[in-house]
């Protein structure tokens, strides 16, 4: 591999539907050359790359040598192995949420990282999401969070629960809010259409006082992204699909005074991946690395 280049070339390990999502933002941005895919499958690799006009690699070695950095979107169970590969490699890695299975394949991951001065990004997108920041502009003490995450069933990330699939976007959010871990989690979940829990219901409690209530599912009717967050004098609604988010309080007069709050509307997958590029020309840590 090269050294970096003015104009970084971006390969994207993983043909399916959430890859094929991650070359075409590649495709469109100008800060990047999009240079290739690989996929098991080489023909969803080959129908990809005639797509999205790059490179169909016939291996992860073939992959590494034709890009400066790439996007790991492939099954979570393979999300080590291929990221531990192309980082040895040398390439800068984005690798798609959750990071692994196992804590111990996290931290492998970051080590090899480290010790390859490469960068490693995890693609916990609703950080990169507008009204997410927005929201943040907004906080002063959040006491108490409902969150709700719910999903029409696919066939889709099967390999793991709806925690890991689903809820794992709350979590960091929320994670990422109160800077610190819980002191006490009590959860439930059950499987529905899959052998593994379909639907779950988590209650968080932080130092301090702070309680989160979580629900996701994977076996809804209806598709909802939604965080409400309840702090001293005000309420702030965040709705992650819309890109909307509302401040609730009230006013001198003790009337309620709905505020929404100025969100600017962008692609996530965009923002993060612009954050990502951001990272391989300043060499800096990202926000969201293996370890945040």
């Amino acid at each position: 591999m090269s050294d970096p280049t003015p104009t970084p070339r971006l390969a994207v390990a993983g043909a399916g539907a959430f890859g094929r999502n991650h070359l075409r933002v590649i495709r469109d941005s100008s800060r990047a050359t999009l240079a290739a895919v690989f996929d098991t499958d080489p023909a969803r690799a080959e129908a990809a790359a005639q797509e999205f006009g790059c490179t169909a690699a016939r291996s992860l070695d073939e992959l590494a040598s034709l890009a400066d950095a790439a996007i790991v979107a492939v099954p979570t169970t393979a999300h080590h192995p291929v990221a531990a590969h192309l980082l040895e490699a040398g390439l800068d890695v984005l690798v798609e949420k959750p990071i692994t299975v196992t804590t111990e394949e996290a931290r492998d991951l970051c080590s090899i990282a480290a010790r390859r001065a490469r960068i490693l990004q995890v693609g916990h997108l609703e950080r990169f999401n507008p009204a997410v920041l927005a929201m943040r502009q907004v906080l002063t003490r959040p006491l108490f969070f409902e969150i709700h995450r719910l999903s029409v069933f696919t066939p889709r990330s099967l390999d793991v629960d709806v925690v890991a699939d689903l809820m794992i976007h709350d979590l960091d959010i929320l994670l990422s809010i109160t800077g610190t871990m819980p002191e006490e989690v009590r959860a439930a979940g059950i499987p529905i259409l899959s052998r593994k829990a379909d639907i779950a219901s988590v209650r968080l409690a932080f130092p301090g006082g702070v309680v989160a209530n979580l629900t996701a599912s994977r076996a809804s009717t209806e598709r909802v992204r939604k965080l409400r967050l309840f702090q001293p004098g005000q309420y702030v609604s965040v709705d992650y699909a819309r890109q909307d988010c509302v401040a609730i309080g009230v006013d001198e007069n003790r009337q309620v005074k709905v505020q929404p709050v100025p969100v600017e509307k962008r692609e996530p997958l965009a923002v993060q991946f612009d954050a990502f590029l951001d990272s391989i020309s300043t060499r800096q840590t990202p926000a969201v690395d293996g370890i945040a």
